[in-house]
C-alpha cells in the first residue's frame, strides 16, 4: 500500500512537472481549463493523480480552480505581475547588500560562470528562462542569508512565467547574457556598488519588457 501511495506521488509530480513546462513554453495559454481525462488518457492512469497534480500547481499559483468552470491557467492581473517582479527587485538589492558587507563568494561566482556559459548556448526561452533563474538564485546565496533565499525560492514558478514573457522580446536574450557578463566580471573584481547599480538597471529593465507587452 504504501509503495503504490509512493509512486502515485512520484507520477502526480512528474504530471504536474509536464503541466509547468506546458504553461511556461506558452502551449496553455491564461485561463485555458485543464482537461483532467486527456492527462490520465495520456498517462495511462486514473484521474486521482491528474488532480494531485492540478492541486500542486494550485499551491504554486500557477492553477486556479474556477466555480462550474473547473481548474484553468491562472491569468495574472498586472497588479500580481508587478508585485512580483517588485518583490524580486527588493529581495535581489536585499541580497546584493549582504554580499557588499559579507563579501563576495568566489565559489558562488563559479557556479554563476557555469551557468552563463550554458545561458550563452540556449535562444529556447523556456530553457533560458530556468538558467536564468538559477544563476539569480546562486546570487541570492551569496547573500548568506537564509530568509532571503527563502523567500525568492516561495516567488517559484509564477516568477518564471512572467520572465519567460520578457525573455520572449526580441533581442532580451542577448541583452540579459550581456549584462549577466558584465554582473560576473564586477564581482569578481568586488565591485559591489556598481554591480548594484547594474542589478537594478537589470531588473527594472524586465519591468519595462513587460510594460511594452501589455501595450502591444
Amino acid at each position: 500500500m504504501e509503495s503504490r501511495k509512493i509512486n502515485e506521488n512520484a507520477l502526480s509530480n512528474h504530471i504536474a512537472e509536464h503541466i509547468t513546462e506546458q504553461i511556461i513554453k506558452g502551449e496553455l495559454v491564461p485561463g485555458e481549463k485543464l482537461i483532467e481525462h486527456i492527462y490520465a488518457e495520456e498517462y495511462g492512469t486514473s484521474r486521482a493523480p491528474v488532480r494531485e497534480a492540478i492541486y500542486l500547481l494550485s499551491i504554486e499559483g500557477l492553477v486556479e480552480r474556477i466555480p462550474r468552470k473547473g481548474a484553468v491557467v491562472k491569468d495574472y492581473t498586472e497588479n500580481e505581475i508587478y508585485d512580483l517582479l517588485e518583490i524580486r527587485n527588493m529581495l535581489e538589492k536585499m541580497a546584493i547588500e549582504r554580499i557588499q558587507r559579507n563579501g563576495t563568494d568566489h565559489g558562488c561566482l563559479q557556479k554563476m560562470a557555469a551557468i552563463l556559459r550554458e545561458m550563452k548556448d540556449i535562444t529556447d526561452v523556456h530553457l533560458y528562462t530556468q538558467l536564468n533563474h538559477s544563476f539569480h538564485m546562486k546570487l541570492v546565496e551569496m547573500s548568506k542569508s537564509e530568509t532571503i533565499k527563502t523567500m525568492y525560492s516561495r516567488l517559484g514558478w509564477p516568477l518564471l512565467r512572467i520572465q519567460s514573457l520578457s525573455f520572449a522580446n526580441n533581442g532580451n536574450i542577448e541583452k540579459s547574457v550581456h549584462e549577466h557578463e558584465m554582473l560576473i566580471d564586477l564581482l569578481t573584481k568586488d565591485n559591489i556598488a556598481e554591480a548594484a547599480k547594474l542589478l537594478t538597471r537589470h531588473n527594472q529593465d524586465v519591468i519595462s519588457s513587460i510594460n511594452k507587452k501589455f501595450a502591444q
